[in-house]
């Protein structure tokens, strides 16, 4: 049970995910270790992370994010966070509330958004950070993202101005652009000050795990991963009897009547669930086998 699954995992700060896989992969004693949606190392909350053949399923794993963002405003970085170096700093005590809300109806729906400069996008095969800190300027790719819903939190007035938001998104939306383009906006500068991810792919921070949890829950021999296919929720399900689970497993269409077209969860008759599957042109064709029938 220990070789294969998802975690929940509460990511610290100051470490970037990739140094979050390396723990995971050195406390489990897995080399086959994960993550969906990498989180900066400034940033808190919620990374999923697969391990074992689970690492296959990273691929299928919904999209939707919410977080919990500080904006400061009247100040503008390189990297629009805090971590970067301060670009410019201009104090706006007479911005009001009423101001901000106004700005971010411009947030909602569908919107155009440019990441940013330091960012793990490639351009060229390279990575956008890599070439920010080579000092080598490049044209970001505009790409369109969802916001689906934005909450106001808490403001506290200033000279320097903070707001605090919930965020409710689809993959890809950078935070800090938002904070970036919000600052725009209001023509003060805006810069991410603190964000923490409350939910990713499925996974929750309520139910989340930090590594001291993780490390006593192995101590103490009860750690109990997620199963493969719990994140998989929102994926159509469809359940073969044997004979064609066999088949299925051994790379063979497998024709079929269905409501639905797209990708499925693929279950045999016992309820084991066995892989993903595409739906098309009334047959059931093997994306990816998890679990073989002998």
């Amino acid at each position: 049970m220990l070789s294969q699954g998802f975690l929940n995992l509460n990511k610290p700060f100051d470490w970037t995910s990739h140094d979050c896989v390396a723990r995971v992969r050195k406390l489990l004693r897995l080399k086959r270790v994960g993550h969906a949606g990498t989180l900066d190392p400034a940033a808190t909350g919620v990374l999923p992370i697969a391990f074992g053949k689970a690492t296959r399923l990273l691929q299928y794993l919904p999209g939707n994010k919410a977080y919990k963002a500080t904006i400061r405003l009247g100040v503008r970085t390189t990297t629009d966070d805090l971590q970067g170096e301060i670009i410019n700093s201009q104090a706006c005590g007479e911005l009001n509330l009423a101001q901000v809300k106004t700005a971010l109806l411009k947030f909602q729906g569908k919107i155009e958004q440019i990441p940013p400069s330091y960012s793990a996008i490639q351009v060229d095969g390279k990575r956008l950070y890599d070439l920010a800190r080579q000092g080598k300027t490049v044209e970001v790719p505009v790409r369109t993202v969802e916001i689906f819903h934005i909450e106001i939190l808490d403001w506290r007035q200033g000279d320097f101005p903070e707001l605090d938001v919930a965020i409710a998104c689809g993959s890809g939306t950078y935070i800090r652009a938002i904070a970036r383009d919000l600052g725009e906006i209001l023509e003060t500068g805006g810069t991410l000050a603190a964000l923490t991810r409350s939910e990713s792919s499925g996974f929750y921070l309520t139910d989340s795990l930090t590594f001291t949890d993780l490390e006593t829950q192995l101590q103490t021999g009860t750690f109990q991963p997620i199963y493969p296919d719990a994140p998989l929720q929102h994926l159509p399900s469809v359940t073969l009897p044997l004979t064609s689970a066999r088949k299925w497993c051994q790379g063979q269409r497998i024709s079929l009547t269905f409501d639905v077209s797209g990708i499925v969860r693929v279950y045999d008759e016992d309820t084991r669930f066995i892989g993903i599957g595409e739906l098309q042109n009334q047959a059931l064709i093997p994306q990816m086998v998890f679990e073989p029938i002998s």
